[in-house]
């Protein structure tokens, strides 16, 4: 099987505006700049995952079938710009429950190696905290890019010390510069 390279998203804050505990499709604002940086990363090679805590769930402030709604208005965004994600994973857990995917559990990255033949060393997790780049951590992922949109430039501020190993841009525009410039 040839191994393929994937970039991980967090959705919330990376991919759209961060709407707190946002369950309501119609609120879905993906940042300008994410159609054509996807587009040249996917036109490079790689595959798209959507990797994504919502505690909401868990927390009782809204369902999964409300998740599913925001999901397939992201997707339904994306589609028009020839943007596609393989699949989306979703963690519906409070922090404080039990969970197999909750991010910075690398799990829902193993999972799309051993599903879909991702080379998780030559792959990337883009996300706006601390949690998303752990998840690339523990996952072995080459690199762990934080944006500064969503809580990302909150996170810079407020926890330096724990971003020596990341990449830190500005938007997942500059996310796609940085990646496509690796060898």
């Amino acid at each position: 099987m040839i191994l393929k390279r994937a970039i991980f998203l967090d959705r919330d804050g990376t991919l759209i505006k961060e709407k707190e505990y946002l369950h309501d499709p119609a609120q879905v604002e993906v940042f300008p700049e994410a159609f054509v940086s996807l587009q040249r990363v996917v036109a490079a090679g790689f595959t798209l995952f959507i990797v994504t805590n919502q505690s909401g769930v868990g927390r009782g402030y809204f369902t999964l079938a409300d998740v599913d709604e925001v999901n397939a208005r992201v997707v339904q965004e994306f589609q028009p710009h020839g943007v596609t994600f393989r699949k989306i994973y979703i963690a519906p857990e409070a922090p404080d429950q039990p969970s197999r995917g909750r991010k910075p559990a690398p799990q829902f990255l193993f999972d799309a190696r051993d599903e879909f033949g991702m080379d998780l060393a030559s792959s990337y997790m883009i996300g706006d905290k601390l949690i998303d780049l752990e998840c690339g951590w523990n996952a072995g992922v080459r690199a762990s890019i934080l944006v500064r949109t969503g809580y990302g430039l909150e996170i810079e501020r407020e926890h330096p010390a724990q971003l020596t190993r990341a990449v830190v841009v500005d938007d997942l525009s500059s996310a796609a510069d940085w990646i496509l410039k690796q060898k």
